[in-house]
């Protein structure tokens, strides 16, 4: 990897504010295509291959990935993919590589559709969320150099916002169809080749680093693309090979318990935070603290907000939480009330695309209109609807009529709040760190929630076994939670950075 110390000072200019935004639209397209891959298309798939529960529960981990994405968030802020970055320049070349990374772990997905075996399964699921994570971290942090105020924010995001879950919608829905009539190694294949159809259009983009020969650029990044994807497969594949072999020696299986164990482990970030936070207040700009290329990023938030920080994080931790809850579990649950792949896909096609669009839409509307603290109450309140649908779904008997308006609810306070909660939290970054602060906030905002996601298919299972309805019961909690972030509405109000 080549270090670089700046972004392309003209990409703004060479782009414009329309160019900007389809381009946000094209790369919300390219990291929200493998989403739902490895997570509710894989519960799907999971779920009709025998897997239990409570394991399609423990799948779910593998969307705590993103919220780590602060690990590796650091370099790409440093460093850039040789070849690539000469021509298109830094953080595109991020995006390219990430897009490479995505299509072969896209193509060992299909290659081994039938899950035969689960581990190997899981690890190409990693693989696919770690380079989808990476495209976002280099995209989000592009959109905070190139848009600073929330004016431009709100367009830029929601371009971004619409691309993303059309995306979304369409791996999702495309992907139920084709696995129905030709088999799950088809639909992958599908995804495959849509995730490709970018790379090309961003091949042919006017220079935006200090130009050069297109196709040498273009050659010489294949081949570090190419060394670097073998790389962290290999990291990937040691690094699961040991957390498997910890678990089996701790006795983790399908029937342990392991929701005290995730909420304890929730519980650590906010007790590491607490105890650190008066040595990063003291510390002078010079400090190994404050100065670090690694740690620096991070210290520098708590440095700014002081206590607040700590408020701020438990607000970003909550404020998602139902969303993320419903997202794993939702599709298990349908499938159980009988309804078909068929049926499902219909669903998160056109309605689904309908509603997170208008959802979207009328949040980048609002964010540059109106104070943070409306947009964000409202985002809760319709993403709690959104929650609460599944519970009224549950009731009904089976029909294309409620689950088509439950779709709706859902994705459209879904669209809503996040294209509030991303603006939010584009604001709260320093944008001299915009990739490593932007990656933190947004990776802790879901840590919480995918933590205790995990746990999902524990919990429905045992109140099940205990004789309560266990979905209506998770559904009815997960909306109460999306509530519950409105409480912290006053107090981050008055949350304002300290100036350097």
């Amino acid at each position: 990897m080549a270090t670089v110390s700046s972004p392309s000072p003209h990409a703004a200019g060479v782009l414009g504010r329309r160019g900007a935004a389809a381009l946000y639209l094209l790369l919300g397209f390219s990291a929200g295509l493998p989403f739902y891959m490895f997570s509710t298309v894989l519960s799907v798939r999971l779920s009709e291959h025998g897997a239990a529960l409570a394991v399609i529960g423990f799948f779910a981990w593998v969307q705590l990935l993103p919220t780590f994405k602060f690990a590796w968030a650091p370099l790409v802020d440093r460093f850039a993919v040789p070849g690539f970055a000469r021509f298109w320049g830094r953080r595109v070349s991020w995006i390219m590589l990430a897009q490479l990374g995505i299509l072969s772990s896209l193509l060992a997905m299909a290659a081994t559709a039938d899950d035969a075996s689960l581990p190997v399964t899981a690890l190409f699921a990693v693989l696919l969320a770690f380079w989808t994570t990476t495209l976002e971290v280099a995209a989000d942090a592009w959109r905070i150099e190139l848009a600073p105020t929330p004016e431009l924010q709100g367009p830029l995001t929601a371009a971004n916002l619409w691309g993303y879950r059309s995306a979304m919608v369409a791996a999702g829905s495309g992907a139920l169809l084709v696995a129905d009539r030709g088999g799950w190694t088809a639909a992958y294949l599908l995804i495959a080749a849509g995730a490709f159809a970018p790379l090309p259009i961003l091949a042919a983009l006017p220079p935006l680093g200090r130009g050069g020969d297109r196709m040498a650029a273009l050659a010489k990044g294949l081949g570090a693309s190419a060394a670097v994807l073998v790389v962290v497969a290999v990291v990937a594949a040691q690094i699961g090979y040991l957390l498997l072999s910890a678990a089996t020696w701790l006795g983790i299986d399908a029937r342990t318990n392991v929701t005290p164990w995730v909420l304890g482990l929730a519980m650590l970030p906010f007790m590491v935070m607490a105890a650190a936070l008066p040595a990063i207040r003291r510390a002078a700009p010079d400090s190994r603290l404050r100065a670090s290329p690694v740690w620096g990023p991070y210290a520098d938030f708590f440095w700014r907000y002081g206590a607040f920080a700590i408020l701020l994080m438990a607000f970003v931790s909550i404020y998602r939480m139902g969303d993320v809850l419903a997202l794993n579990l939702s599709k298990p649950m349908i499938l159980g009330l009988g309804y078909s792949k068929t049926e499902i896909g219909w669903a998160d096609g056109v309605v689904a695309l309908a509603a997170s669009m208008v959802g979207v839409g009328l949040g980048g509307w609002m964010v540059t209109r109106w104070r943070a603290g409306v947009t964000l109450g409202l985002g809760a309140l319709f993403a709690a609807l959104g929650n609460l649908a599944f519970v009224w779904l549950a009731a009904e008997p089976p029909g294309r009529t409620a689950l088509y308006l439950a779709t709706a609810a859902d994705q459209f306070g879904n669209g809503l709040a996040g294209t509030v909660f991303v603006v939010y939290l584009s604001m709260l970054v320093n944008p001299r760190f915009a990739g490593a602060q932007y990656a933190f906030l947004s990776g802790f905002a879901f840590l919480l929630p995918r933590l205790i996601a995990g746990a999902g298919g524990s919990v429905v299972s045992r109140l099940d076994g205990a004789g309560y309805a266990g979905f209506d019961l998770f559904f009815l909690a997960s909306g109460a939670l999306s509530l519950a972030a409105i409480l912290f509405l006053p107090l981050i109000a008055r949350a304002r950075p300290r100036k350097p």
